[in-house]
């Protein structure tokens, strides 16, 4: 398969009323990922030379996020003509000759790579048209697949069918595809003499067949093709994404203690031999080493976790958090954009945000970095070594040096050389059996009462 090319035709055009959203349908998310980038990522993997986006008029949105997520054109459909007239704003792609077209769906986010290889396995064998069908047992709604022996002669729609052909249980996808020999010839035959007046793609099976050319149905799991349509459907395919992604991460080697409470990013990588307690959300862009353990109700997004590290429970890592081998992050630690290195611990009630830790560094609990004075950022840099006492107050930008000392309850705003004791705060002061006078003069206000 690798010498032939392959354009993809990612359909993107449709409204998505039924959404009930300003958002264009293929932007709304499984595992945080829009789902036309799903389909995008499936065309590459299956081995796409080139990607074709269609989408709708005022599009923009949808086609800045399809370009991003790698589409090499983007079409326009001004009118909702029916699918057939959407592949054909794909035209200028299709003219320029591929061996295999496939047309995809933008709101069909499930399917994956292998299904689309099987479908150009059978184009590559001779097929001119390839059908993607599905058997269930509630075929109510769904285009039939009419064959003839192994030959597909038809697809017929549920409103046109008779009653032998609504019996039939093998349903039609949506997703074609179509030797780049004869996919623009018989694009163009499609006409619009239906009910709706609109180009429908499935007609190309039955003239293909009537030019003797050959037309071919795979079939594959019906889970694979669940569409989206409104908010329920997104829920069902998100369930589909997460039950897939957890299995695939314990068959690799990792520990889920309650698979059912996890939930994973499409880019989420886990290795071997990590453990994650129940109620874990990964957000995009984490990476969590061997040997790890991310405890219960932890939210990681954007970070790293090296080997060995513990994070948790109830820990939130936000976009830039680094940890390094052996690092320990505990309950109810916030890391923003902070680099900790290797063995050194935050383990209570702290907030770091830009900011560098050194190798066996140790925070204590209620400390905080002040990294921002309501116009700009600023770093602090904790040395190797270094002990911060709890409840302390580092006022970036400031540097505490190796194995310096930050004595409890500090408010620290100016550098701490390295092997020095800072201590900033207010001289404690005591006032002998002012409690005793005190516990008296209430209960005396209580007898009046």
């Amino acid at each position: 398969m690798t010498d032939r090319t392959f354009l993809a035709i990612v359909l993107a055009a449709g409204e998505g009323t039924r959404m009930r959203s300003t958002t264009p349908k293929v932007l709304h998310e499984i595992a945080a990922r829009p789902m036309v980038a799903h389909v995008l990522a499936t065309a590459r993997a299956a081995g796409a030379t080139a990607i074709a986006a269609v989408v709708g008029p005022n599009a923009d949105a949808v086609a800045k996020v399809a370009t991003k997520a790698g589409a090499d054109e983007i079409f326009v459909q001004a009118d909702r003509l029916g699918t057939a007239h959407a592949v054909l704003r794909a035209r200028e792609a299709i003219a320029r000759g591929v061996d295999d077209v496939v047309v995809l769906y933008g709101d069909t986010p499930l399917v994956e790579a292998a299904t689309i290889g099987r479908v150009r396995a059978r184009l590559a064998t001779g097929a001119d048209v390839v059908v993607l069908g599905f058997e269930t047992d509630a075929p109510t709604g769904y285009g039939r697949l009419l064959t003839e022996g192994e030959r597909l002669v038809a697809i017929r729609e549920e409103k046109d069918a008779t009653d032998a052909e609504k019996a039939v249980r093998l349903c039609n996808s949506g997703i074609m595809g179509l030797s780049g020999e004869a996919a623009l010839s018989l694009l163009e035959a499609i006409g619009a003499a239906n009910a709706k007046g609109e180009y429908y793609l499935t007609d190309a099976v039955e003239i293909a067949v009537a030019r003797g050319l050959e037309a071919a149905a795979v079939i594959g799991d019906e889970e694979e093709f669940l569409g989206v349509n409104d908010r329920v459907q997104l829920a069902r395919c998100e369930a589909v994404f997460q039950t897939r992604r957890r299995e695939a991460a314990m068959r690799a080697g990792v520990t889920l203690i309650a698979p059912e409470t996890v939930v994973f990013a499409a880019d989420t990588v886990i290795e071997a031999d990590v453990t994650i307690e129940p109620n874990v959300v990964f957000g995009p862009g984490v990476r969590v080493a061997s040997g790890a353990r991310i405890r219960a109700f932890s939210h990681l997004e954007g970070a790293s976790v090296g080997e060995g590290a513990t994070v948790g429970p109830f820990a939130r890592l936000r976009p830039g958090a680094e940890l390094g081998r052996d690092v320990h992050v505990g309950n109810f630690v916030e890391i923003k954009n902070g680099k900790v290195a290797e063995g050194a611990k935050v383990n209570h009630l702290t907030y770091i945000g830009d900011a560098t830790i050194g190798p066996k560094a140790n925070i204590g609990a209620g400390t905080i970095t002040c990294n921002y004075d309501g116009f700009g950022k600023y770093l602090t840099e904790i040395g190797a070594g270094a002990f911060v006492g709890s409840n302390s107050s580092l006022v970036a930008p400031v540097k505490i040096g190796d194995g310096a000392y930050v004595g409890s309850g500090s408010v620290i705003t100016k550098d701490v050389p390295a092997d020095s004791l800072a201590v900033a705060r207010g001289k404690q002061s005591m006032i002998e059996g002012w409690a005793t006078k005190f516990r008296a003069r209430m209960a005396k206000l209580r007898e009046k009462r």
